[in-house]
């Protein structure tokens, strides 16, 4: 039986996993990171912010120069990081780059007694992107407000947008709990009182309202709410594992702001060996035909004890 969870007992998260595949992780240095790259699996190194996010925003400008009226296509963005949007903006005008056949995903929103929360809403997803962005490029230059999807409680229309367009790339970072969007481990409960879900049943599952770890929602208080926890809905409709390989690409940005040292180690390691397991959601991308990790190597730090 696999052990409890050393931060919340009624969920799954990395600390239900063999003790010697969290010291593998923890051990390994930089360069050992670096060196995990594999066919379907690439580690990109950067040395300064500046060229970390400005790559980060130019994966968007190379998916959105290829949108043509025979071939609309774009990217799939989040919020969490965010310095590359006002980045993105700029180019776009800059370059004068017209978007009327790109197209734009919101990977997640919060939820609110079933709802997803309204456009004014201060933590809101749906409204840092179109305040740190879409609002942000020259009027003559924006996308069609219809090749913006954001993600609604109904998924209906969201889900049915990812057969309009093709995702060149999704973009996300990882969180503490080590997901992408909000694809966060299950509870332990029912069928999963003794193991979480197998990599085929998590990797089955599309665009859905989810309830988040605990793990997850402190640690948005933390990067967005000044640690208020109680003001972060415990809810939210994420992008899922379908959406997720629909898309020909999985870019993650790790700056380590968003993810500690240890973290930043332990998916990268999994992903490489190829050791899908759901409760470390992000390794289940082990099996994502293309996918790529993004390091700022000041942010990657050490797991060595240091007392302060």
């Amino acid at each position: 039986m696999r052990p409890l969870s050393i931060l919340a007992p009624e969920w799954w998260d990395f600390t239900t996993l063999d003790r010697e595949l969290l010291d593998d992780a923890a051990r390994l240095s930089a360069a050992d990171v670096a060196g995990l790259s594999r066919e379907g699996f690439e580690v990109r190194m950067y040395d300064t912010l500046e060229d970390f996010y400005l790559a980060e925003a130019l994966e968007y400008i190379t998916a959105w120069k290829q949108a043509t009226a025979d071939n609309p296509c774009g990217i799939c963005g989040p919020i969490g990081p965010t310095e590359q949007l006002p980045l993105v903006a700029r180019l776009v005008n800059e370059l004068e780059l017209d978007l009327k056949h790109a197209h734009f995903w919101g990977m997640d929103e919060w939820v609110i007694d079933g709802k997803e929360v309204p456009f004014e809403f201060p933590l809101g997803f749906a409204k840092a992107d179109t305040d740190m962005l879409f609002n942000r490029i020259k009027p003559e230059l924006r996308m069609p407000q219809e090749n913006i999807h954001f993600p609604k409680a109904d998924v209906t229309e969201y889900v049915a947008s990812w057969d309009q367009a093709r995702c060149l790339v999704m973009q996300g970072g990882q969180g503490d709990v080590k997901h992408w969007a909000f694809n966060d481990p299950f509870p332990r409960t029912g069928a999963y009182v003794d193991a979480p879900p197998s990599p085929e049943e998590f990797r089955a599952l599309g665009t859905r309202v989810v309830d988040l770890h605990p793990v997850t929602v402190m640690q948005n208080a933390r990067t967005s709410g000044g640690g208020v926890v109680t003001e972060v809905p415990t809810s939210a409709v994420t992008v899922g594992p379908q959406e997720t390989w629909k898309s020909e690409a999985v870019s993650i940005w790790q700056a380590g702001t968003h993810d500690n040292p240890f973290g930043q180690r332990l998916t990268a390691l999994m992903i490489s060996k190829k050791i899908p397991d759901s409760a470390v959601p992000m390794s289940l991308l082990a099996d994502h035909p293309n996918v790529r990790f993004n390091y700022y190597r000041g942010g990657l730090g050490t797991c060595t004890v240091s007392m302060h």
